[in-house]
């Protein structure tokens, strides 16, 4: 069973914190590390010093939003990174969502599928050499980067399937993966490739420190806070039918009315909580379902937390056997 972690970016950590998680994987014998981007550290740099913290695990954005960097700085983001450490790096893609593109970004939010089809292949021929726009990198790499396409819709599974490497499913309950990694067959025979070309990857909450019922309130709001974001919602329907409601609550204010809609079994259905086993049989679950790489986002009981993600990383790896 491969196991991945993911950077708790939510957490308020420094970067040496996230060193010191990162190592901590890699000595647990985790296959890879990953960063996503919200409002807390920039996915390339953090990437940078990783790499430069390890010696032999995977990194990867998981995930960059193709909406703020254009196709040609991306490809140079991670040309130098692959150029550092040949092998080691992984480009995690997406769109992100209206609300950060929009709103943070001030950029428009049109056509996403029909972007991201058109990024990947713009990072293709820039890694090849090729001309993109007028634009040719200088940078050779050696070992182009596995496109990893983060997708929760029909077309974006579609699309992973037929463009991508690897797909990472999103927000994505085990009960859920074998629906959503059907249409990503389904795009690799539309596009004629062989069933199977494109791994499979996805992320859920996990804790398995001492803090129980901290995590539990912290995972409670945060289920709120993904579920409230209108791309997202649709993951999270089936456990939580409560939402327009909670969502109208938040919306005015009454945050405590809307997470006391939140029900102990919409967090059980998207997060791990208790110990490093009741992690470990998440990840098995995936596996059981044809997932790759389960990878574990270990927020802490609290923002700037660093022992509980630590203890979740190591008591994991030790009841996964890493």
């Amino acid at each position: 069973m491969k196991l991945g972690v993911t950077m708790p970016v939510d957490d308020g950590l420094t970067a040496p914190q996230y060193l010191e998680l990162v190592r901590a994987a890699e000595e647990c014998g985790y296959d890879s590390a990953w960063v996503g981007e919200v409002a807390g550290p920039e996915a390339f740099s953090m990437l940078g010093l990783m790499l430069g913290a390890t010696d032999r695990i995977r990194v990867g954005t998981g995930i960059a939003s193709i909406y703020p960097r254009t196709a040609p700085l991306a490809a140079m983001a991670y040309a130098t990174l692959a150029s550092a450490a040949p092998g080691r790096v992984l480009a995690g893609l997406g769109v992100s969502s209206p609300l950060i593109v929009r709103e943070w970004h001030g950029l428009a939010y049109e056509r996403p599928v029909e972007k991201a089809e058109a990024y990947i292949a713009a990072l293709r021929a820039a890694w090849a050499g090729e001309k993109v726009r007028g634009f040719r990198p200088t940078l050779p790499v050696a070992h182009p980067p596995p496109i990893v396409l983060g997708a929760m819709n029909p077309r974006m599974l579609r699309l992973a399937g037929r463009v991508a490497d690897g797909v990472f499913l999103t927000w994505c309950p085990p009960s859920e993966v074998a629906p959503r990694l059907a249409l990503v067959r389904d795009g690799e025979r539309e596009a004629g490739r062989a069933p199977g070309s494109v791994w499979a990857m996805v992320s859920f909450w996990a804790y398995a420190a001492d803090r129980v019922d901290e995590a539990m309130a912290r995972m409670r709001r945060l289920v709120l806070q993904y579920a409230m974001v209108p791309t997202h919602a649709p993951s999270f329907a089936g456990s939580f039918p409560s939402l327009a409601r909670a969502t109208d609550l938040w919306t005015a204010g009454d945050r405590r009315g809307a997470l006391a809609l939140v029900p102990d079994g919409a967090v059980h259905h998207m997060c791990a909580v208790g110990d490093g086993g009741a992690v470990a049989e998440r990840a098995a679950a995936f596996a059981a379902e044809g997932i790759d790489l389960a990878v574990a986002l270990t927020p802490g009981a609290t923002a700037g937390d660093l022992d509980g993600p630590l203890a979740t990383i190591r008591r994991t790896a030790r009841a996964a056997g890493l």
